[in-house]
């Protein structure tokens, strides 16, 4: 059975902006689109609702979906759009929908946000829970801005697409997490930056005073470690460019600086729960906060 591309959409800008996105993902992928609107009745809705007479509950609830899907079906010829409108807690939902999406989408209103999906304990809860692709989209995002600007300096969805940054962890490569970040690459017809970060090594007197560069043999192993790890890569999808930037320092800042100018960032999240319950890393959860590009976070073993 053919997985869909599934966006969760709860009628505010940011996810608007993600059902755009997921339909021009589901476009590249050849893929249908699923919406799927999750109604969270609240008491003063279900009084509302009474007082209004319950034949209005299917038309209020179900026209956010159903209008969006129209004008994705007029937007984009050709592409399989379907829509539902389900009841129950979002996250619970979204998580039990994203199951039989090959991946999904969600708006975010970002660090700093009145509710939304990242501040208001949708994205974050889904994203720790899931095993599909996860994708945030930012309210405002539209197709020219994963574009580089035209000849004339202005920006175009016909240009090409600026590129696709992964952040990657050396020390436990996972190959779901490079396919997911080079088939983006590929489809895309971008270059990919494969941003590799580590510890620089405390002041050593002694080594210094030999004339031995610490941190400069570190950082041509470090490098060398990145070059092993991507090279079957490189063979397996010989069409995209690819540049390696290894470089010292916390990761979360250094991933975050490498990303400015990006189409698609691409982090991992590695399954595991705690006592706590399961949880995304500070790197994957500053990037969410902090990259302006769609974020997709990939969950690996």
């Amino acid at each position: 059975m053919t997985r869909p591309v599934t966006v969760g959409l709860d009628g505010s800008p940011e996810s608007r902006a993600a059902a755009e996105w997921a339909a021009r993902e589901a476009v590249l992928r050849g893929l249908p689109l699923k919406i799927v609107h999750v109604w969270e009745p609240a008491p003063e809705l279900i009084g509302q609702a009474q007082l209004l007479g319950w034949e209005t509950h299917p038309y209020w609830t179900e026209r956010v979906p159903r209008e969006s899907a129209e004008g994705i079906r007029l937007r984009h010829p050709g592409l399989d759009v379907t829509a539902e409108q389900r009841t129950g807690m979002p996250a619970d939902v979204l998580c039990e929908a994203a199951e039989a999406a090959e991946l999904l989408v969600l708006g975010s209103r970002g660090l700093g946000g009145l509710g939304g999906f990242m501040t208001g304990s949708v994205s974050l809860p889904v994203i720790a829970r899931v095993e599909r692709p996860v994708v945030l989209v930012r309210a405002g995002e539209q197709a020219a801005d994963e574009h580089r600007m035209d000849p004339a300096g202005v920006p175009s969805a016909a240009a090409p697409f600026r590129p696709v940054v992964l952040g990657l962890d050396t020390r436990d490569p996972d190959e779901t997490l490079l396919e997911f970040a080079f088939d983006a690459a590929a489809r895309r017809k971008a270059p990919m930056r494969i941003v590799h970060a580590w510890n620089p090594p405390p002041s050593e007197p002694y080594a210094l005073s030999a004339g031995y560069d610490l941190r400069g043999s570190i950082a041509r192993s470090e490098a060398d470690v990145l070059t092993e790890v991507v090279r079957p890569w490189r063979h397996k999808f010989p069409d995209v460019e690819v540049t390696e930037a290894s470089r010292a320092g916390n990761a979360a800042p250094v991933l975050v600086a490498a990303s400015r100018d990006a189409s698609l960032v691409v982090v991992g999240r590695r399954i595991r729960t705690s006592r706590l319950g399961a949880h995304i890393g500070h790197v994957t959860h500053a990037v969410l906060h902090h990259v302006d590009a769609p974020v997709a976070v990939v969950a690996h073993g």
